[in-house]
């Protein structure tokens, strides 16, 4: 059985999706659907079973799964880069992912898997190299950041890198990012005004070396993310910190471009400030190193920004269709 926790959200759905496309249905999903739209994501999905994730940690500490458990794909967490209960992420994600993590450690008995983030960068000056032995230097500008590297930090002092696999996802968009809200992707957020008005807003850059919506970032589609994700799975033995991105960054001007091309408009950008809350915790450029996973031997091509957009528009956006189990 292979565990998927956050498994109705966006990357644990979409992983569930690529476990189905391979024959796989013996998996446990794990959330907390509360009053959100997530269960939608699994709507179309196959799995064995769902579990709250309260009842899945005390279950797994108290052994009652047995060897069964064959994978844990951690991507449960909160997501939001602007949530500011500091008490919530530490319990949420670092205390939980420290239990998963111990329990682990202490039995040796599945694969894991983690989802860390690019978060954890803070504002790049740093480099965006995933080598552990520079994890001390790094500075996250939001708790959400710091949360997911202070895990990092742990998983490394307890030596627990050497056997699992912790992934840094960069800007990740594609289908099931819907019940996300103000974290979904600008793609999903501008997409019914670029339809209906060809128009786009991005934010005014506030930095002189960025002209206004060329602060770039490094956009990763949701497809090629899970199969990014899915070699640790084949690979028990590549273990430590690993990006998960393209290695180019776009533009946020590309984007618009793209979105524009995928809905048929000549389309037009309005700048607009970016909000003085914002403006210290703004990351103007990330862009993964992915030498490190490339040496392990992941040798799989991501789809290039125009195509994944259109792929998104086209057969999701404009249907409204979900990722669904062949």
């Amino acid at each position: 059985m292979i565990v998927v926790t956050g498994g109705a959200g966006f990357i644990g759905s979409a992983l569930v999706w690529a476990l189905n496309r391979r024959g796989r249905d013996d998996i446990l999903v794990v959330d907390r659907l509360g009053q959100t739209d997530k269960w939608r994501n699994l709507a179309g999905l196959r799995f064995s079973d769902y579990l709250d994730k309260t009842d899945f940690i005390e279950d797994l500490e108290q052994g009652r799964f047995g060897e069964e458990v064959e994978a844990i794909l951690h991507m449960g967490a909160c997501s939001s880069t602007t949530e500011t209960n500091a008490d919530y992420l530490m319990a949420n994600n670092y205390g939980y992912t420290v239990r998963i993590a111990a329990w682990r450690a202490a039995h040796r008995a599945c694969r894991l898997i983690y989802a860390s983030s690019a978060a954890t960068y803070g504002d790049g000056s740093r480099g965006y190299r995933d080598d552990e032995d520079q994890l001390g230097t790094l500075r996250p500008l939001n708790m959400y950041g710091y949360a997911k590297h202070l895990f990092d930090l742990r998983a490394r002092r307890e030596g627990w890198l050497a056997d699992i696999a912790g992934l840094k996802y960069f800007n990740v968009f594609g289908p099931h990012e819907g019940h996300k809200g103000e974290m979904r992707s600008v793609i999903n957020k501008a997409y019914p005004g670029v339809r209906d008005t060809g128009r786009m807003r991005l934010f005014k850059s506030h930095r002189p070396e960025y002209a206004h919506g060329e602060q770039r970032r490094d956009f990763i589609y949701i497809k090629d993310a899970v199969a990014l994700t899915l070699f640790f799975l084949d690979h028990p033995a590549v273990n430590g910190l690993f990006n998960i991105g393209t290695g180019q960054a776009r533009s946020w001007n590309a984007v618009a471009r793209a979105l524009f091309a995928a809905t048929g408009h000549a389309g037009a950008i309005d700048y607009i400030a970016m909000p003085d809350e914002l403006r210290d915790k703004y990351q103007y450029y990330t862009c993964a190193d992915m030498t490190k996973l490339q040496a392990a031997g992941c040798t799989w091509r991501c789809t290039p920004l125009e195509e994944a957009v259109a792929d998104y528009v086209r057969n999701y956006l404009r249907t409204g269709v979900c990722l669904e189990a062949d």
